[in-house]
């Protein structure tokens, strides 16, 4: 199954480079993303390589089923997406801007998701040993973010911005590890978020933390785009 979503991570990507759809950046950038986690998970990187699998699979499965909606101009259509795709029109964005948009609609609003659909069979009756090495497994996604990024870095935005090709070699490696560190910390709320969906007494309360993340995410957005999208 993972080769497979490869496979169609880079169909997908080729495509919309073809016809010139902006998309084709985040599409680049989840495809590297994507293969450095599939060989983490054969280097035994993580606790248990066959629930992040799962894991990886449930989120992409966010991802796809927005990216349908959207192309179908369905209302069922997240309106973080709406908003991050919709971000790949506008041209006074900056590449980064618009691949950072795709990744906040993806790591803040799908994946607290796909952690909560992933978890919460076992949640009730795991043990304290048993959710850390779960949470263990969330965090160690974090080095192989922090490991991908240079490589989008130098692969998909530098080849768009000679701007952010001097700001590299002014920087160093700095740029890439802030950038590291703004996703880290996504991720650790993310977790606190996928906790919260878990442990909620009622499918009411479960939709209001889901629409208080859903307005976090939406501003987070504004704020990236500077406004630019209103």
């Amino acid at each position: 199954m993972m080769h497979y979503l490869l496979d169609r991570m880079n169909a997908q990507a080729a495509s919309w480079e073809q016809q010139g759809d902006q998309r084709c950046h985040f599409q680049r950038c989840y495809g590297m993303m994507s293969a450095n986690m599939v060989r983490a998970t054969a280097n035994g990187c993580f606790h248990d390589a066959a629930w992040v699998e799962r894991l990886m699979l449930r989120f992409a499965d966010y991802y796809y089923d927005a990216l349908y909606f959207y192309d179908q101009q369905s209302s069922e259509t997240p309106p973080v997406w709406k908003q991050a795709h919709h971000a790949t029109c506008c041209r006074r964005l900056h590449i980064l801007q618009r691949l950072m948009l795709g990744i906040n609609a993806h790591i803040n609003y799908d994946l607290p998701l796909a952690l909560y659909d992933c978890l919460h069979d076992e949640w009730p009756t795991a043990s304290v040993e048993a959710r850390q090495y779960r949470r263990d497994d969330h965090e160690m996604v974090n080095h192989i973010i922090a490991e991908t990024i240079d490589t989008v870095q130098d692969n998909i935005v530098e080849s768009h911005s000679s701007a952010m090709a001097l700001i590299d070699r002014l920087m160093g490696r700095s740029d890439e590890w802030l950038l590291a560190q703004l996703i880290r910390s996504w991720r650790t709320d993310v977790w606190q978020v996928a906790v919260q969906l878990l442990e909620a007494e009622s499918d009411e309360q479960r939709e209001r933390i889901r629409q208080a993340q859903e307005a976090r995410v939406l501003e987070r957005g504004r704020s990236l785009a500077l406004e630019k999208l209103r």
